[in-house]
């Protein structure tokens, strides 16, 4: 400092009190500023809390609607039943049971239902209507009231189905041990008269044979899912299964439709399709089912579950 002069000292003294008073008092002024600030910043907090208690943290998954109406378990259709609430599996299990025979004589059988709720039962309960099933004796033997005060509204005792009038619900009688039916040519109220057919596997035996051209075999019938095998004694083609020429059965021309034609049949892949139509155009047509065996991807047991649908006409 002896090297300064005197001005030159003050100028500096003077420099280092100023310095000391910023840095006493800027931090006053900082903490003064952040207090008047402070009311502004909680309530802007308390408004975003406000705000985000307002706001669901979750999304809200909509009660699945129903309509509750009078029905009969015996006879109301998947449409029906899930309009009621039911679930999916739940309308398959009714099916089932029902394609077995099974039959809801009162509303408290419907409780048995696999799966089906306390809540559920309890909710459908009121507007379970089942209506009295008839039975045979009762018809022919005059019990039946109905039957007293109407006798013309039935059929002869030769008939195998009961007519039915404005009081009275009609059910098949199935047939019995021994006794069968042409599953080529019955329609969904004949077969509905097979032990362990209801409506369900009867339209699933229609839509099959229409597909197919016309059942074979009745083993067939077991690529239906679930199909009851115990149902199948009570069933026939309409002819021997060993005739080369099944009256019943609708035959496509191997040697003549297309690719897309042959792949539309349910008993040929696309890709033996494919090898049909190879082998015709390499070797010529197809003359007999030893023909078929010796493309790859058919099997012998495809080609014996496919060759009753073959004409082998060049």
């Amino acid at each position: 400092m002896k090297h300064f002069r005197k001005s030159d000292k003050d100028a500096i003294i003077i420099l280092l009190i100023v310095i000391i008073i910023g840095l006493v008092v800027f931090p006053l002024l900082k903490d003064s500023e952040n207090e008047e600030e402070s009311p502004n910043k909680t309530e802007y907090a308390e408004k975003q809390g406000r705000n985000s208690r307002k706001k669901p943290q979750y999304y809200k998954v909509p009660e699945k609607q129903y309509e509750l109406f009078d029905f009969d378990p015996n006879t109301a259709d998947s449409t029906q039943l899930l309009r009621l609430g039911l679930q999916p599996w739940q309308v398959r299990n009714i099916y089932k049971y029902r394609a077995a025979g099974g039959r809801y004589n009162k509303p408290t059988d419907f409780a048995r239902l696999y799966g089906l709720t306390l809540k559920q039962y309890k909710r459908l309960e009121p507007y379970i209507k089942i209506e009295r099933e008839v039975m045979a004796a009762d018809v022919y033997n005059g019990s039946h009231s109905d039957f007293r005060h109407k006798k013309d509204t039935y059929s002869s005792p030769h008939d195998t189905t009961i007519k039915k009038d404005s009081s009275l619900i009609a059910y098949p009688i199935k047939i019995k041990d021994g006794e069968q039916i042409n599953i080529n040519s019955a329609d969904t109220n004949d077969l509905k008269r097979i032990p362990g057919i209801g409506s369900y596997y009867a339209k699933r035996i229609v839509s099959f044979r229409q597909r197919l051209g016309g059942i074979a075999n009745v083993h067939q019938l077991l690529e239906i899912q679930g199909f009851p095998e115990s149902s199948l004694k009570f069933m026939n083609v309409g002819e021997s299964t060993n005739s080369r020429h099944l009256p019943t059965i609708t035959k496509i021309r191997i040697n003549h439709l297309d690719l897309n034609a042959l792949s539309r049949h349910p008993y040929i892949r696309y890709v033996q399709a494919k090898e049909i139509m190879n082998f015709r155009r390499l070797r010529g047509p197809i003359k007999k089912a030893d023909d078929l065996r010796h493309l790859p991807s058919f099997t012998d047991e495809e080609v014996e579950r496919l060759n009753p649908y073959i004409d082998y006409s060049p």
